[in-house]
This record gives C-alpha cells, structure tokens and sequence, in this order.
C-alpha cells in the first residue's frame, strides 16, 4: 500500500472531462440536472492507494476509486479489479458495504461474444469465488459509463453489514443462465451502522419483477414498477413504505435515464412524489444493464 502525495479530500463528481485537464477523479457521465457531486461521507481524506485503487478514509469509513482505461476482455479486467478490491478490504479488516460500477458499453457485444455486461458479472462472480467470499455480496449498481474508462468505487466500513431483499424480485445472485454464465453479484440493499449513524444502501433499483423486465417501452410503466420495488425493499429495510421520507433522515439519489429526452416526463412523475425538495438528487444519463430498461434509481438513506 503507497502513501498519497497530497492529502486531497475525496468527492464523486460527473460532468464531462476537459480534454488534457486533469480529471481529479471526476466520473465523465452526463449530468442531465441536479447536483453535480454527491458528498455521501464527510471528511473523507486521502489514505494511500493499492490495486489501482485511490484510498480515502474518515471514522468507520474507507472508500476506493479506480479509474482504468477499459480493456479488450472486460471479464479479466473485472476480475483483476474485484480481486484487488476484495484484497484491499481484507488486509484492512472492512466490510464492503457499497459498489458502483461505471462501464463503457455496457449494452454492447465484448469480445467474448456476449454481452459487456454480461462478461462483466462473469469476472467479478470470479473473483468473489476467488476470495471464497462467503457474507453477503454487497449492494451495487452497474451502468454505462465514459467511453473507453472503467470506473469502479467502492465504500466499507468496520462494521458488518446486513443484506436485504425484496420479496418480489428474485435476488440477483440466483438469476437464471438466461442472463448470462454468471449472475450478477450484488444485494438488493445493506444497512449498517458507521460512525453513530444508521446508513441503508439501496442498490440500483429498476422494473423488474421476479427476474423480469417489465414494460418494455413504456417510462410510465417502468417508473410505477421501479417506485413499487422501492417501496418493498424500504419496508424490508424498516424504513416504512417512502424510504424515510418525513423524518430526520437524510436521503440522497442518483437517477440513470437511458435517453436524455426522458428527463422530463420523470422529474413529473418522480418530483414530489418520491423526491422531496430536502433530497440530495442527481439526474445521468447512462445506459442502463438490461437494454429493455429506461430508468435505474439508486439511494442511500442516512438516519
């Protein structure tokens, strides 16, 4: 593990990259309205770096940032990562909590002839058998990212986490070989309690049913399924049906929209209804991993 020559304090940033400016970890996705950065652990500061992974660390929190050209075989390369990832937390004593997974084309054909997603949950379902992982995997989220750069961040902490799920949705990691050779591996939801607070962790959160996409087509129709899955998996996660809505609690969310064009007919359907105007609330536009889908919504609730 290599000391950091600055002490720089971590922030996750989207926008587009100046050409030749130097990025500072910024994430090149397009940010269609909101906030630009979202600050989900305060004072996190520079903590040296390992496994291509910059190193950030305040109280209970470590949190990783890697940013890599993205290579040919998409499956190796997830598979590195995740492998040093997992190593990183195992020789600091973490948990891993929470993953987010920045991938260029990611509804594209890799070159192993499937899909990048695809190949992408094959290398990382690896590298969890790799480190005989044997808790529950963590929550994530998988969406397209800045041409020819893979992104990967994760967040643990010394605590152990527990899993939720959503009894209406099969969990990701028994989804069927329909799916591609290996499941994706991720939790619908993790909570844990860091630095005195309760953190609950809502994976990227989409319409499907069971293992179904539903509503192919229709951004009304996928964003009533999407809101009913939230409300399930709040309920699982004790947050009654609105993700804490009214309480103290502090809420943040990133909104992936397939098209840009969508903007607008889901800020209708989604402001002041699921979003309040005390949320910390962010709009992409990013593909989404099953193509059939239009919106992904993601949260994190702090109480």
């Amino acid at each position: 593990m290599h000391a950091s020559p600055h002490n720089a304090e971590f922030s996750l940033k989207f926008g587009p990259v100046q050409a030749g400016a130097p990025s500072s970890g910024k994430l090149a996705v397009p940010v269609l309205a909101g906030a630009d950065d979202e600050t989900l652990f305060k004072g996190l500061a520079a903590a040296g770096s390992s496994g291509g992974f910059e190193l950030f660390a305040a109280g209970d929190w470590l949190v990783g940032r890697l940013l890599a050209p993205v290579q040919p075989d998409i499956a190796a390369q997830t598979e590195s990562v995740y492998i040093s990832l997992l190593a990183i937390n195992r020789a600091l004593g973490r948990s891993l909590v929470r993953i987010w997974n920045y991938v260029p084309g990611i509804n594209d054909t890799a070159a192993e002839g499937i899909e990048t997603y695809r190949a992408f949950c094959r290398g990382r379902s690896h590298a969890f058998e790799h480190a005989g992982w044997a808790g529950p995997v963590p929550a994530a989220s998988a969406v397209g990212g800045a041409p020819g750069m893979l992104a990967v961040l994760f967040a643990a902490t010394r605590a152990a986490p527990v899993a939720q799920e959503n009894p209406e949705q099969m969990p990701a990691y028994e989804y069927p070989p329909d799916y591609g050779p290996r499941s994706p591996s991720f939790s619908r939801a993790m909570q844990v309690t860091a630095d005195g607070r309760r953190w609950t962790f809502i994976s990227g959160t989409a319409a499907i049913k069971g293992h179904v996409s539903m509503s192919t087509g229709d951004l009304p129709g996928q964003i009533a399924c999407t809101l009913d899955n939230l409300r399930l998996i709040s309920s699982a996660c004790d947050l009654g049906e609105k993700l804490g809505a009214g309480t103290n609690a502090e809420r943040h969310f990133k909104i992936y929209l397939r098209h840009a064009t969508d903007l607008e007919p889901a800020r209708q359907l989604l402001e002041g209804g699921l979003l309040q105007a005390d949320d910390q609330v962010t709009w992409l536009q990013a593909d989404i991993c099953r193509s059939d889908l239009l919106i992904e919504i993601e949260a994190t609730v702090i109480g």
